[in-house]
């Protein structure tokens, strides 16, 4: 083989030296990161129900993991956590989609409002832009209201203050209403509300709407803090549903490809913003199928610490990864029921969009 570009390339730029003959655990496609984490940094998350599991374990690993809406200080670790206090920086429920990410930040400066009454559900009252926040819903529409606005207050500060924002894009399909053009996580319906096609619309988010999005976002957000890093990921749990009318299968990796391509657009195309490959690690050949669960959509942890272990590696100058490591010695001190009973509580996550294949 005579002199070529490829012949001084590194090993991960080969396939059979950087996924087909390593191991599974130790699959590594990132090379480079523009940025690094200190740990006094306030590191802020938000996004689809996958981006819960990186901020457990910058909280796991000593990393300063930045929540701003706090519960009452009187109320036990359990309550907040079934408040949902804590699941992400501030307590917005699942982001899917960068216009949700955007009216959110719109919503928190006063440049938009959304017209959308509280809805109703069963014997309570939902936040149709947080419809599962609250467990049993609110006793009145006014407590709705009166929580919006106290939340929305902690959603500017985080944005004001924070050094880096980790967003997990979810998805490309919503639904929005036809008279203001809000977003919602959920269809109206579902988990509140009353579905009607006079009134919403299902919209499926084409890939120059996602990166025009994001970037206004990043704008915006640079706006009023200058020195903000952002690491974009994208979510590797499949849809739960589609409105497409495809399966939800060719939904999915339209979904994921979108989500992925834009990604990669805003990471190449603006200083500190970064991509990291998430989904690629739980979802390549490397892996089979083995880091998600029976149901082909839950991600099991061992799937989790090896997105954990990637990314500390690379944003941080070293770190103590033992509190990661611990979770796989866990399944050789305990049986397998109380262990997979624990991994069930470490693992558990908000996902609103399961709220779609309910009986």
């Amino acid at each position: 083989m005579g002199n070529n570009p490829y012949k001084t390339l590194p090993d991960s730029a080969f396939w059979r030296r950087s996924v087909a003959s390593v191991g599974r655990d130790e699959c590594d496609p990132v090379t480079s990161v523009p940025f690094l984490i200190e740990k006094s940094d306030k590191v802020a998350t938000a996004g689809s129900c996958f981006a819960q599991h990186i901020a457990r374990h910058l909280q796991a690993t000593g990393f300063n993991y930045y929540v701003e809406e706090t519960g009452h200080p009187l109320l036990s670790e359990s309550i907040l956590r079934d408040f949902n206090y804590g699941t992400f920086s501030c307590r917005y429920g699942n982001i899917y989609t960068a216009r949700q990410l955007l009216q959110l930040f719109d919503r928190a400066f006063r440049t938009f409002e959304s017209s959308e009454p509280i809805w109703r559900y069963r014997d309570s009252f939902v936040d149709p832009l947080r419809p599962q926040i609250q467990p049993n819903g609110f006793v009145s529409s006014d407590e709705a209201l009166f929580d919006r606005a106290q939340h929305l207050l902690a959603v500017r500060q985080m944005f004001e203050t924070m050094d880096v924002f980790v967003f997990t894009l979810g998805l490309t399909e919503s639904w929005m209403s036809r008279d203001d053009g809000t977003v919602f996580p959920l269809c109206p319906g579902v988990s509140g509300g009353e579905f009607s096609e006079e009134k919403y619309t299902f919209k499926n988010w084409r890939v120059s709407e996602v990166i025009d999005d994001l970037n206004l976002f990043i704008s915006k957000l640079r706006n009023i803090n200058p020195t903000v890093k952002v690491i974009l990921t994208v979510s590797p749990v499949p849809l739960v549903a589609t409105a497409t009318g495809k399966s939800a299968l060719s939904a999915t990796i339209y979904s994921k490809s979108v989500l992925r391509v834009a990604a990669e657009e805003l990471s190449e195309g603006n200083d500190g913003v970064a991509y990291f490959p998430s989904y690629e690690i739980i979802t390549g050949h490397h892996a089979g199928n083995s880091y998600f669960a029976e149901d082909l959509r839950s991600v099991r942890e061992e799937g989790v610490s090896h997105v954990m272990r990637t990314f500390l590696k690379w944003f941080t100058h070293s770190v103590d990864t033992k509190s990661i490591e611990d979770v796989k010695a866990q399944k050789t001190t305990h049986s397998t029921d109380t262990f997979e009973t624990e991994m069930a509580q470490i693992v558990k996550v908000v996902c609103e969009e399961s709220a779609l294949d309910q009986d």
